[in-house]
């Protein structure tokens, strides 16, 4: 794990601690999240922390093609009101998501900073946002990064309603041409949708053109 300079690198995922830590510092500029992202790395800290820097080894993700629907699920999906729109509220989506309290944690990751940063992004075309609306009023969302790698780098998602969130993340993942969903580090609600481990190395290859 290493202190960053202004100079924009990072140091080989292999110097990450046991925990993922790779390193410590830097900016939340476009440049720097974009060099962070082409080598599966990514920023996550709270708000009265430096920023710090990630490379988990094993990593968690999710193959479209293995998602589970459980019969409940698959309920709600048929008889939910819900609409699901991309890219229509991304600045109102991660807002949400940087006020959501969440198990173990002081204050939002989320900072002013990370949300101009990851609206940068968007505008730009890098990253994307997924609504849930009833009628016109947005209940859940989620985003993520996408590098045009073939996976889309899940960043959080919130909710207003029960199962809001889970209708536009499955939604979302039903009609994603996308080879792998990256959701960063395991949670119980994502194992029961069908992400499981996979070493970083194997996660690294799919960034490799």
């Amino acid at each position: 794990m290493q202190l960053l300079t202004e100079d924009i690198w990072f140091p080989n995922v292999e110097d990450a601690t046991k925990d993922g830590l790779l390193a410590i510092g830097g900016d939340l500029s476009v440049e720097r999240l974009l060099y962070a992202y082409k080598q599966g790395t990514f920023p996550w800290f709270e708000a009265e922390e430096p920023i710090l820097w990630w490379s988990p080894n094993p990593r968690f993700v999710l193959f479209p093609k293995k998602l589970k629907i459980s019969k409940s699920m698959k309920q709600v999906l048929r008889n939910c009101n819900y609409t699901v729109t991309v890219n229509k509220a991304f600045k109102d989506v991660i807002t949400q998501c940087s006020k959501i309290k969440r198990s173990g944690q002081i204050d939002t990751w989320i900072t002013k900073s990370m949300i101009k940063a990851y609206v940068d992004l968007y505008k730009l075309g890098y990253a994307k946002s997924i609504e849930v609306w009833r009628n016109d009023a947005l209940v859940a969302g989620l985003y993520g990064v996408d590098l045009g790698h073939g996976v889309f780098c899940g960043e959080s998602m919130f909710t207003k309603e029960s199962n809001a969130s889970k209708v536009g993340f499955i939604t979302f993942i039903q009609n994603t041409n996308y080879k792998l969903i990256d959701c960063q580090v395991y949670t119980k609600h994502l194992e029961s949708l069908g992400a499981e481990d996979m070493s970083r190395e194997s996660f690294l290859k799919y960034f490799i053109k």
